[in-house]
């Protein structure tokens, strides 16, 4: 499913218009955005986690040419399921 057949499942599933239920999904992806740059963790619970995690450096090998290259510590943005949600799935 892309974007645009999700703005057309929610808009049909809360009875609004499609450019309004564009404007509310692009404002959860903008919230959780802005918490995840700041740090912060936002938890739907049954659902799951948007959160932040960090990365330790280390040191990898190129896979072509043998070489050792050393990758830098990182921040990565994660998702962790929630049961009631991988319950539905299963």
């Amino acid at each position: 499913m892309n974007k645009t057949e999700l703005v057309a499942a929610i808009a049909a599933k809360a009875e609004l218009s499609k450019k309004d239920a564009e404007k509310a999904l692009n404002a959860f992806i903008g919230t959780v955005e802005e918490s995840l740059k700041k740090g912060e963790k936002i938890q739907l619970v049954g659902f799951g986690t948007f959160e932040v995690r960090e990365r330790a450096a280390r040191t990898c090998i190129n896979p072509q040419t043998k070489a050792q290259v050393k990758v830098p510590a990182s921040k990565v943005p994660a998702f962790k399921v929630g049961a009631a949600l991988k319950n539905i799935v299963k």
